[in-house]
C-alpha cells in the first residue's frame, strides 16, 4: 500500500493525503492564484512545423491518378481511393448506398470471409462510404502488406459479385439504420437545410428512404458498379513507410486491368445559396430545436480564404469563439454551437448550427443573429485574430501529423485541383493575414442578410416567439 510521500526535508508534499488527517482540497480558482494575484499564463511557444513529404504522382493508362507519399515513422500505409459517383436518377442514392454496403461481400475468387482473412493476415482493413459526390474506399495496413492490400482492392473493384444473399442481408440492415437515422433531429435538420439551400439538386440526396432501398435488386447494384465504378477521373492516394517508385509499380501491376471507356461522373455544381427567410420546420412533440443557418463562402483557391477561415473561427469555429461565449458560456442556451466552411462542387458554403431547448429557441436565434451582426459591426480585435491564427495553424499541423490525416487531406485537395504545395504554404498564408483583412471578409460574408436556413422544432411551442423576430416562414 502506498503511503503519503515525503520530500527530503521531511515535510509532506502537497496533494498527498496524510493518514488520520482530513486536508482541505483547494479549488481551481485557489490553485490558479497566488498572494500577488492570478498566476500568469506562460507565453505560447513557436509552432512546430510538420515536415511534409514530396508527393510522387503518376497517371495510369486507364486514367487512374495515383498519388504516393513516403511518410516513415510507423511501418504502415494508408490508402484512399476516391471515385466520382454522381447520378441523377431518383433511385441512384439507394442503389449506391447498398453498393457501398455490399462491395466487400464477395468476388469471383473470394467470399466475405476470405476477404477479411486476407486483410487480417497483413494487419489491414478496408471500408467503403458513399455520398452524392463520391464513393470512397479507405483503409490501412502494414507497409510490407501493400501488394496484398492492392490485390484485394483490385479484386473487389473489378470482380465483385454482390451475392443475392449478402445483398438481402445488407439491405435489411441498411433499412433499419435509415429508420433509426431518420428519427434523429440532426438528420431531419440536415435534410431540411439541404433542401432549403440547394432545392432538388442531387447533392441533397444524402440518405435514401427505406422504401427506395427495399426496392433495390442485386442486378441494379451490379449494373451501377459496371457503369460507374471506373478508373478515369478517380484518384488513389497512398501515404506511409513505402518506397514511392515501388508503390507506383505495385499499383500498376495490381490495378492495370481496371479499365473503362467512360470517365467517372462528377457531381454538377449546386445552385448558389440565395439569402432569405429561415424556414420553420414543424417537428411535433420535440423538446429541442435545431438552428441551421447558411450563406455563401470561399473556396480554398481564393486568396481571401485564409482570412475567411480566421473570421469563422472568431465567430463560431472553435470553443473560444464569440458564439460559444455568448449562447453557451454566458446564456447557457446550449452545450455547443459551431460554424464552419463546407466545400461543394465548384464552391463553398458557410454553416452555423446549434441545438437548444424549445423554450429558448427564439432567444438563441436572436443571439445568433446578434453575433453575426456584431462580427460585421464590431470587427475582430487583434487579440481575437491572433488566438484564432494560433488555433488554425496548430490544428492544421496536428491533422497532418499522422499518415491517415495526410492521406485524407491529399485526397480531398487533389479532388479540388490542389496539392501538397497548397498545404505547405497555408500556414504562411494564415500568418500573413491582417486584422483588417479579417474584418473585410467578416463584413462581406457574415452579414445576417447573407444567410438563409431552417429552424426545426415544435412549431406550436416555438412558432410565436420565432416569428416575432421576423424573417421566419413556415407553419
Amino acid at each position: 500500500m502506498t503511503t503519503a510521500s515525503q520530500d527530503t526535508s521531511g515535510q509532506h508534499t502537497p496533494g498527498n493525503a496524510v493518514p488520520g488527517e482530513n486536508p482541505r482540497h483547494r479549488s481551481a480558482e485557489e490553485i490558479g492564484r497566488t498572494e500577488a494575484g492570478p498566476r500568469p499564463l506562460p507565453p505560447l511557444g513557436l509552432t512546430r512545423a510538420v515536415p511534409l513529404p514530396d508527393v510522387e504522382e503518376h497517371t495510369l493508362d486507364s486514367g487512374l491518378r495515383v498519388l504516393v507519399a513516403h511518410r516513415p515513422g510507423v511501418p504502415m500505409v494508408e490508402l484512399r481511393l476516391r471515385v466520382p459517383f454522381a447520378g441523377d436518377e431518383p433511385e441512384h442514392s439507394a442503389v449506391s448506398e447498398l453498393l457501398s454496403s455490399t462491395l466487400l461481400t464477395g468476388t469471383t475468387s473470394r467470399d466475405r470471409v476470405g476477404i477479411d482473412d486476407e486483410m487480417a493476415a497483413v494487419g489491414a482493413d478496408l471500408g467503403v462510404s458513399v455520398d452524392p459526390e463520391r464513393l470512397q474506399i479507405g483503409g490501412h495496413g502494414l507497409a510490407e502488406g501493400l501488394p496484398d492490400l492492392l490485390s484485394v482492392l483490385a479484386d473487389v473493384i473489378t470482380s465483385a459479385t454482390y451475392p443475392d444473399a449478402e445483398v438481402a442481408r445488407e439491405r435489411d440492415r441498411l433499412i433499419e439504420r435509415i429508420s433509426v437515422a431518420r428519427s434523429q433531429p440532426r438528420t431531419i435538420a440536415r435534410e431540411a437545410l439541404q433542401r432549403k439551400r440547394f432545392g432538388d439538386h442531387p447533392i441533397t440526396r444524402e440518405m435514401p428512404t427505406g422504401d427506395d432501398v427495399a426496392a433495390v435488386t442485386a442486378d441494379q447494384i451490379r449494373a451501377l458498379h459496371a457503369a460507374a465504378l471506373v478508373p478515369r477521373g478517380s484518384i488513389l492516394t497512398l501515404v506511409g513507410d513505402i518506397d514511392t517508385a515501388a508503390a507506383i509499380a505495385q499499383v500498376e501491376k495490381a490495378l492495370g486491368g481496371w479499365t473503362s471507356d467512360v470517365a467517372a461522373r462528377e457531381l454538377s455544381p449546386p445552385p448558389a445559396i440565395s439569402p432569405g427567410d429561415l424556414q420553420l420546420v414543424h417537428r411535433p412533440g420535440s423538446v429541442q430545436s435545431q438552428l441551421r443557418l447558411s450563406a455563401p463562402a470561399l473556396r480554398r483557391h481564393d486568396p481571401r480564404y485564409a482570412a475567411l477561415q480566421l473570421a469563422n473561427l472568431v465567430f463560431g469555429g472553435y470553443f473560444s469563439s464569440r458564439l460559444m461565449e455568448n449562447i453557451r458560456e454566458d446564456k447557457g442556451y446550449t452545450y455547443g454551437a459551431h460554424s464552419g466552411v463546407e466545400f461543394v462542387p465548384g464552391g463553398a458554403v458557410l454553416g452555423v448550427e446549434t441545438d437548444v431547448a424549445s423554450d429558448v429557441t427564439a432567444a438563441a436565434l436572436l443571439e445568433t443573429r446578434y453575433e453575426l451582426g456584431r462580427l460585421t459591426a464590431v470587427p475582430p480585435t487583434e487579440a481575437e485574430v491572433e488566438a484564432a491564427r494560433s488555433y488554425a495553424v496548430g490544428s492544421l499541423l496536428i491533422s497532418l501529423d499522422s499518415q491517415g490525416g495526410l492521406a485524407s487531406s491529399l485526397s480531398a485537395l487533389a479532388a479540388d485541383g490542389l496539392g501538397i504545395d497548397w498545404l505547405r504554404a497555408h500556414p504562411a498564408r494564415l500568418e500573413a493575414v491582417t486584422t483588417e483583412q479579417v474584418a473585410e471578409v467578416a463584413l462581406e460574408f457574415f452579414a445576417p442578410s447573407a444567410f438563409t436556413g431552417v429552424v426545426v422544432g415544435d412549431a406550436d411551442v416555438i412558432g410565436a416567439g420565432a416569428r416575432a423576430l421576423g424573417g421566419i416562414t413556415g407553419p
